[in-house]
């Protein structure tokens, strides 16, 4: 462990997704136990959601936490939309608003925070997609730490957007589909595999935007810490390593990995305990596309027939908001929560998807391939089947398939079918085909435990971070800025 004295106060920000809301919570707790002052901001939006969710909450979620000694301040600030805005339905408004509207928010609570702040704030934690905490933080004099919450593949990919343009594979009408092979420190790629918003020729929308500007602003963060394994990624890790000062310190989990002390879902929680407690070990496959889902009426049909034709025992979690051009009130089959599926299916809005996965009747996970889900499903052991989405998800998915060996497509960008889904579940849950994925991510489970042990390279990398940032902030000098 490093030094406890001259402990560093951060002010900590994350962006108001639950995909990003989950790890920034379990990275200020694990930054606290190593005597960091934290101070986290949130926005009032998903506050308003954990608390109306979580049972005995109260108004302040980190209240649990300071009972244990950890020293978590929480405030909470406008993201620039009403708090009763749909931000699901209308997301190009959402980004547009964090795009233009929500830093000024930051900042009034930042500067407050400055003021009056004892021990006094040295650093400025802030999610990587946002655009503006490296301006900020040289405004206030604090040493700027991004913290990326995915992959280091994605992040590399979209720190060499420069590359990939100049090369014809992204921002231009007629895109190259021959493979990527000139990222540092990644090898070929198929454009494929590329996040959904590399592969649109469109990039003047808000996303884009903010996208461009992250990676802009991110290249003068004096530290980046990404949710990732070194062993996992080890050639592109060390290329990032040449221009930044990037540790990876994942998995981040909670420190009882599945009971949190700090409340973090936006939805309230249906208990899947006893119907799992019912059937046999290994038996059902756990399926959920995440809380931003966008599945066409048809795609759901045609993996809710291939549920059927499978006769494998299941959990769903499908939110009534997942399905987009939805004008009807149930999107499923007819009868398909009745005597189709019997006893074998249970069908809920939302769960506690790390208790479900540990369960040991759990056997697969057919998943979207977020990169919380997919670091859960390996702590847990429990084989993938890719139908990845959006976003970072189809990057998420090669690294699954084609690198790690611990999960298999469902449909890789093919129409899905319902045959295609039963025969795919099959494959996934029994078997030569299931033993293989379950030896496979074993050996990987292997990587993360050894990762975050006392002497693991996850472990390690924080102590370094630590002490490098206690140097820097006693040494008062001129901040280290990344090379370019």
């Amino acid at each position: 462990m490093v030094d406890a004295a001259h402990n560093p106060h951060a002010i900590l920000v994350t962006y108001p997704l639950q995909g990003h809301v989950i790890p920034s919570v379990h990275l200020a707790i694990k930054l606290a136990s190593r005597g960091f002052t934290i101070t986290f901001i949130n926005t009032k939006s998903i506050h308003h959601q954990i608390t109306s969710t979580a049972k005995d909450s109260g108004e302040d979620i980190f209240a649990a936490a300071r009972k244990m000694g950890l020293d978590i301040r929480y405030t909470t600030i406008s993201d620039g939309l009403p708090l009763k805005f749909n931000r699901s339905l209308n997301r190009d408004k959402f980004n547009a608003s964090l795009l233009h509207v929500f830093s000024a928010h930051v900042e009034e609570a930042v500067e407050e925070i400055v003021k009056g702040a004892e021990p006094a704030v040295s650093c400025l934690i802030a999610d990587t997609f946002f655009v503006w905490p490296g301006k900020m933080a040289k405004k206030y004099g604090l040493l700027y730490i991004s913290f990326w919450a995915e992959p280091a593949l994605i992040f590399t990919l979209y720190y060499h957007l420069h590359l990939l343009r100049l090369n014809g594979h992204f921002g231009c009408i007629d895109l190259r589909e021959d493979p990527i092979n000139y990222i540092p420190g990644v090898d070929s790629l198929e454009p494929k595999d590329l996040a959904s918003y590399l592969q649109e020729t469109n990039t003047t929308t808000a996303c884009r935007r903010i996208l461009f500007g992250a990676f802009d602003d991110v290249r003068e963060a004096n530290y980046v810490l990404c949710n990732t394994v070194q062993e996992l990624e080890p050639k592109t890790i060390s290329a990032l390593r040449e221009r930044l000062k990037f540790f990876a310190v994942g998995p981040i989990f909670p420190p009882r990995f599945t009971k949190s002390i700090v409340p973090t879902s936006l939805w309230a929680e249906s208990d899947c305990t006893s119907w799992l407690d019912s059937k046999p070990h290994g038996s059902v496959l756990f399926v959920s596309f995440g809380g931003h889902a966008d599945i066409s009426n048809n795609e759901l049909k045609e993996i809710a027939h291939g549920l059927l034709q499978s006769n494998v025992n299941f959990i769903w979690v499908l939110r009534p908001d997942s399905v987009t051009s939805n004008d009807e009130k149930n999107p499923l089959p007819d009868g398909f929560q009745q005597e189709e599926t019997s006893d074998r299916a249970m069908i809920v809005p939302w769960c506690c998807q790390i208790q479900v996965l540990a369960h040991p009747a759990i056997q697969g996970f057919l998943t979207h391939c977020g990169w919380n889900s997919i670091l859960e499903s390996i702590w847990c052991q429990v084989p993938l089947l890719c139908f990845p989405l959006n976003t970072d998800q189809f990057t998420n998915r090669k690294l699954v398939v084609n690198d790690w060996k611990i999960g298999i497509n469902l449909c890789e960008r093919k129409p899905v079918t319902r045959v295609e889904v039963s025969k795919k579940i099959k494959h996934l849950m029994t078997g030569k085909s299931a033993d293989e994925l379950s030896h496979a991510i074993k050996e990987v489970k292997k990587t993360l435990e050894q990762a975050v042990a006392a002497d693991g390279s996850s472990e390690k990398n924080m102590d370094q971070f630590i002490q490098e940032l206690k140097v820097q902030i006693q040494n008062k000098g001129r901040p280290i800025v990344a090379k370019h």
